[in-house]
């Protein structure tokens, strides 16, 4: 990698991330380095002499792809390979690949395939010779005279055109699916955070479920949603989404923009951070950063840091970590997904904050059992009271969707806000 590809985290732990990256797609890496750089050079990103050290390493070590942690312009990325005779792979293609891999999903799996498409599409340029031949022709094959560039530039706009189309319905469907959940008055709870930071190791602590959760970027792809007992126990659905990475290629943003919208939707964001790494601020602000690319608003938002991993943090930091987290506004609430500690005061918190709503008051006819149990499974009861007529008076908080649902189910309830 370069050093200055990201001006918030050290050069050295920007190189254990992409050799990460690079793990994630089973390549091998024989050795790693930090290229120092003043300014780039347009035709190679690095000097001359650079370059010719690299080669030689390229040599030497018998590599057949070579990583580079920074965006290449297709020309950048065309003379590296001639120089070095091997496969040159910019962060873009990298984890345009990975997700390529890891999407299981239709939707995740079209989402992938359009981004890549608008990658390769920056890659056709003139100055790739086999792109230089002429090609006559007729009907798909092209008009007397087109180029083959062009012709690739029109076949790869035509992908990328019944791939919006698909993804178009596959939204609309995803779309009533989110509509028909929020006819449910359930609390929606969302995780977010950098790649690996814990959050489908929380997601399973949480839900007692099996997603996968592995010691590798980017495990999770697809948006899993799964209910969320809290501890008074109501139901909450809780939605685990892809991780997040400094310098996130622009074309995986946008693909991914209707996936994230479960975010955008939630009542609450839980905001997972590796607090055992030293890179976990600069983390937590490349996290901020995607979230703002999405339109997702800090300032209005319901957002909790949950900082993760407790069981990696030395005992003699911990009392010193658990201060600062009581300093952070709003204060964080520490955590291991792994061993469960402080997973209960999470939760606790978790239900404090979805009570946003006023507490509304619900008398009820003698024997309406049907209503008062309808309360306890989607309301959180503050107070119950049995009145000398048999009416049962009950206290309760209710979201706005819930209240709703209650008065067009049980019209004979009185209800006092």
């Amino acid at each position: 990698m370069r050093e200055g590809a990201s001006s918030s985290r050290t050069a050295d732990a920007r190189l254990d991330e992409a050799e990460g990256l690079a793990a994630a797609l089973d390549l091998e890496v024989r050795q790693g380095i930090v290229a120092p750089l003043r300014r780039p050079t347009p035709a190679t990103l690095f000097g001359s002499g650079k370059v010719e050290e690299i080669g030689r390493l390229v040599e030497t070590l018998e590599a057949d792809v070579v990583v580079v942690d920074d965006h290449l312009s297709p020309v950048q990325q065309r003379n590296l390979e001639k120089a070095w005779k091997a496969k040159v792979i910019d962060r873009t293609g990298l984890i345009l690949e990975i997700f390529a891999r890891r999407a299981r999903t239709r939707e995740g799996r079209l989402q992938v395939e359009l981004a890549r498409l608008s990658y390769e599409r920056s890659r056709l340029v003139r100055t790739w010779t086999h792109l230089e031949r002429q090609r006559g022709g007729f009907g798909f094959m092209g008009g007397p005279g087109e180029t083959q560039i062009e012709s690739d530039r029109r076949i790869l706009a035509e992908k990328i055109g019944r791939l919006k189309r698909e993804l178009a319905e596959v939204r609309r469907t995803r779309d009533l699916q989110r509509a028909a959940r929020k006819r449910v008055p359930h609390p929606t709870v969302a995780l977010v955070g950098y790649t690996n930071a814990g959050k489908s190791t929380l997601f399973n602590r949480l839900t007692a479920s099996e997603v996968l959760a592995e010691d590798l970027l980017f495990a999770t792809l697809d948006p899993t949603l799964r209910m969320l007992k809290l501890p008074d126990g109501r139901p909450a659905i809780l939605s685990d989404t892809v991780g997040f990475i400094s310098d996130l290629p622009h074309e995986l943003v946008e693909a991914f923009r209707a996936t994230l919208e479960e975010v955008r939707e939630a009542d609450v964001i839980l905001h997972v951070r590796d607090i055992a790494s030293e890179e976990s601020e600069a983390q937590a602000e490349d996290v901020r950063t995607v979230l703002d690319r999405l339109d997702v608003d800090l300032e209005d938002r319901q957002i909790l840091e949950v900082w993760n991993k407790l069981d990696l943090v030395p005992e003699d930091a911990r009392e010193r970590l658990a201060g600062d987290a009581r300093r952070h506004h709003p204060p964080a609430i520490v955590v291991s997904a792994a061993t469960g500690e402080g997973v209960p005061e999470l939760l606790e918190q978790i239900a404090r904050l979805v009570d946003d709503e006023e507490p509304v008051e619900a008398r009820l006819p003698p024997s309406d059992g049907a209503a008062i149990a309808w309360l306890y499974r989607h309301g959180r009861v503050l107070e119950r009271e049995v009145e000398p007529d048999g009416a049962t008076r009950v206290a309760v908080r209710l979201s706005s969707a819930a209240l709703g649902q209650f008065e067009r189910l049980f019209p004979n309830a009185q209800l006092r806000h």
